[in-house]
């Protein structure tokens, strides 16, 4: 069987992405599959952007500038879906790319928002998300790559303490997010290759000075079904040219 080498970023605004690296990102890691996050791109001038792929599947959100996904891929998928069942506005939060051996989510979890007032439909949304991957995963292997917007432990962000009822790390998105791995069989592949090494993220403010001391938050994620073996998971928190870094896993599946 091969493996596949999978990137995934929330460049916070592709075009503004590309002014600042990148196309040499892309082409010093030469993924197999990159998924996208926050593109604020619409899907009639991606083409123009000059990505090195030759198979773009770009997702706009129906609000021009916001939010936005894509899934950019050396191989053609089978097939490829935008957005899940459910009552969700058109935001653009999710394409899914099935290849041969696995299905591949591009995926940019909805932020509960100031004064978590949007928590109730991020849990809404997180509940119809288990449910599709769920239907997915028994007809393949898959594998979920994007801004979960959720820092699971305390490990996973710079100042717990101050941060316990902020969005990305309330007491019901950690445990929404835990009901998806031990309920559903997903693996947090960073975690479970490093389940103790902290101060590892990969989303920091843009304030100033916060990322030069690295406090941050790891909301960006590369899950795995159960039993899909993986290697090399990475967050890759040296590179910038946006608010997040990328993160990375090889799985064994071939696309």
């Amino acid at each position: 069987m091969s493996s596949a080498k999978i990137f995934s970023w929330n460049v916070n605004g592709v075009r503004s992405a590309l002014g600042k690296g990148l196309g040499d990102f892309i082409a010093k890691t030469a993924p197999d599959v990159l998924c996208l996050q926050e593109t604020k791109c619409e899907t009639a001038t991606a083409s123009t952007l000059g990505l090195a792929f030759p198979h773009q599947f770009w997702h706009e959100a129906e609000k021009k500038g916001y939010s936005g996904t894509a899934i950019l891929s050396k191989t053609a998928p089978l097939s490829v879906a935008t957005d899940f069942p459910g009552d969700h506005p058109r935001e653009g939060r999710v394409v899914t790319a099935e290849f041969a051996g696995c299905y591949v989510l591009s995926a940019y979890v909805p932020n509960s928002q100031r004064e978590l007032e949007r928590l109730d439909y991020r849990l809404q949304w997180d509940a119809d998300f288990r449910k599709y991957l769920a239907k997915l995963a028994k007809k393949k292997p898959v594998v979920v790559c994007g801004d979960l917007n959720v820092a699971h432990a305390e490990i996973d962000l710079a100042n717990p303490a101050t941060n316990r009822r902020n969005a990305g790390f309330t007491d019901e998105e950690r445990e929404s997010f835990g009901t998806l791995l031990n309920d559903h069989g997903f693996t947090d592949t960073f975690r479970a290759q490093f389940p103790k090494l902290a101060q590892r993220y990969s989303w920091w403010s843009y304030r100033p000075g916060i990322r030069a001391r690295n406090i941050g938050w790891r909301l960006d994620y590369c899950l795995t079904s159960d039993g899909l073996k993986f290697t090399q998971p990475e967050i890759h928190d040296q590179v910038t040219g946006s608010d997040h870094c990328p993160v990375s896993v090889q799985v064994d599946a071939t696309l």
